[in-house]
Formats: C-alpha cells, structure tokens, sequence
C-alpha cells in the first residue's frame, strides 16, 4: 500500500500518476486470521486499511455519466475543426461533483490515447484552476506551472502563452480541463481581461476546452459580448444534489459494498439511505466524507462497524452542518444499536 501523499493534479507529474494509478484495493483477512494477528501486524494492517479507505472507490454518478458521453463526443466533433470549436461546461452548487466528474473525462480520454499511441511522448490533457482575483499572467503561469516550464520576471504573459501553445500543439494535447471557471467574471475589467486571454488559448490549442465552477450562470460567466460568445460555443451540463431515489440508494450501496471492515452488517447503510440523506441534503462529496471518515473511525475505536450512532459522532462540512434537517431526518429504517 502505498505511503506517499499524491501530488496535485495540476501539475504533469501529478495528472499522470492520477491517470495511471488504479483504484486501492485490500482484501479482509478471515476473521481467525485477523484475530491472531500481533500487535505490530495489526497496527500495519490498520494503516493500510486507512489508506485504502482514505481514497475509497469513485462511483460513477450521471452526472460523471454524462460528462464523458458529452466530452468524448465534442472530442470527435473537435478533431478536424480549425475554427469555433465547441466546449462543455459544468456547472452547479458547490460539492456535487463537477471537479470530479471532468477529471474522469480526462483520464478516461489520456488512457484511450495512450492505449492508441503506446510510449509516445504525447501530454493528450491539460488540467488547471482558473486563478481566483487573476490576471492574464496568472492564468498564463498556471499553464506553465502544470508543463513545469521556468519562468523568470522579464516573460510578460503573452511571453508564457506563446511558449505554453508551442509546447502543447508539438504533444498534440487535445484536451484542456480549466476548472473553478467562476472566478471569471465578465462584469469586471480584469474578468473580461482573463476571458480574453482564456479564449487566445482556445484558438491557438487544436484542443476541446471543458470548463467547470459554481453556478457559473449567475456568477457572470455569461455576462456581455465576451460571456455571450462563450454561451454560443459551449453545452452546459448542470450537476446538483441528489434526490432520496433509486440512483441515491444505489450510490450508497456501492460504497458499503466498498468497506472493508471486520464487523460491518451488509446492507444496514442502505436501510439508512433516508437519515443519510436528510443528514447531508443529497450531496456525493459529503457522502463520501462522512463514510469515509466513518470507515476510519470504525478502524480506529476497533468497533468495526458503521452505525448510526457513529454517523452521529461525526460532523461534515459547515455548509451541510448549518442546514436544517429535513423531515426524513426522524424516518429513518434503522436504530444505532
């Protein structure tokens, strides 16, 4: 297992280990196995189990689903265009999955590329943040940041851009991830600046630019001439919380079937779907913090198991914490025993 943080996506080395890295996975000891293990066994598999339970397992929502339905097709309608080439956009409340979603376009689109051209030196995806207060320099750096380019005082912006373009037509990159897309505001100067700097790069990368952020729509992404030419260019794919139906129970499912814990009852965080959602309002990201944390915490108390009772114990994210429980809060199929 390994013991090494992982270094963000945003630059080369980090968005390669991200593609090429599996999911964990760990295997449970049988339980007279686990129960004869020495002190120092048990703290090595403890950790490992940690680990492994720290990433869990990405479940594939619809609105991953669609994402990369939506983005390898503009990817195809792209390849032989010169001119206005469509984009997708992402856009949602905050936590519902939008970050994750366009990196799983992304790697399932470096993997098919690498799997076509075998040991070539192609970079097939560029993923960046658009900078919060930013500047044409500054999203210029980012670019630069991800290829590791050495950048000194005297490279102006357009400097940084031409070399970033270079590079990226040369290793035929043919998709560009740009996310936190809602610090573009169009309403202000240095908003429209970014977007016109933004939109240099679109025209001289042969690439699909997919782009995601909070609420873009009514954050002024789509503000004036430059944000209605944006809006002309580009399909927008909403993403939000998810409603107590199947596809949530389904999620849950998939992820208790994920655990690897010694004393955990099958089934039991499915019969709390209704308290699950009512504790955290339909959001994956927070469903996935709270049983994630659970799964460790189970780990660590030696319980082994995830029940009501510890799900209470646990807090999540403020904006989650600070809304007011819903009526199915109290109609819950299971008791915390």
């Amino acid at each position: 297992m390994p013991d090494d943080r992982r270094d963000p996506t945003t630059t080369l080395e980090g968005w390669r280990r991200f593609v090429h890295e599996d999911p964990l996975t760990f295997t449970l000891l049988p339980a007279d196995d686990w129960l004869a293990l020495t002190p120092g066994e048990r703290d090595r598999y403890d950790e490992a189990r940690v680990t492994y339970h720290s990433e869990l397992i990405i479940v594939e929502t619809p609105t991953i689903r669609e994402v990369l339905h939506q983005g390898r097709r503009l990817t195809l309608l792209n390849r032989r265009e010169i001119s206005a080439r469509r984009g997708l956009i992402v856009s949602g409340p905050w936590a519902t999955g939008k970050s994750t979603a366009i990196k799983q376009l992304g790697r399932a689109h470096e993997l098919r590329v690498r799997q076509r051209y075998p040991g070539n030196e192609r970079i097939p995806v560029v993923y960046i943040s658009a900078p919060p207060n930013g500047s044409p320099r500054k999203l210029a750096t980012r670019f630069a940041h991800f290829l590791d380019l050495p950048l000194k005082s005297r490279h102006n912006e357009m400097d940084i851009a031409d070399a970033v373009c270079e590079i990226l037509i040369d290793a035929k990159c043919d998709l560009v991830l740009v996310d936190e897309i809602h610090n573009i505001n169009m309403a202000t100067s240095t908003g429209k600046d970014l977007s016109d700097h933004l939109k240099y790069f679109a025209e001289h990368i042969p690439a699909t630019f997919v782009y995601a952020g909070i609420n873009v729509e009514r954050e002024g992404l789509f503000t004036g001439v430059r944000g209605k030419q944006i809006a002309a260019r580009c399909v927008l794919q909403h993403t939000g919380n998810f409603a107590c139906q199947a596809e949530w129970r389904a999620m849950i499912a998939t992820m208790e079937q994920a655990l690897r814990l010694h004393r955990h009852e099958p089934g039991s965080l499915a019969r709390l779907a209704r308290y699950l959602h009512a504790r955290i309002g339909g959001s994956i990201s927070s469903l996935s913090h709270l049983l994630r944390a659970a799964a460790i915490s189970a780990i660590a108390d030696g319980s082994e198991q995830v029940t009501r009772r510890l799900l209470d114990s646990i807090p999540v994210d403020h904006s989650t914490q600070s809304e007011p429980p819903t009526p199915e809060a109290d109609d819950t199929e299971d008791d915390a025993a």
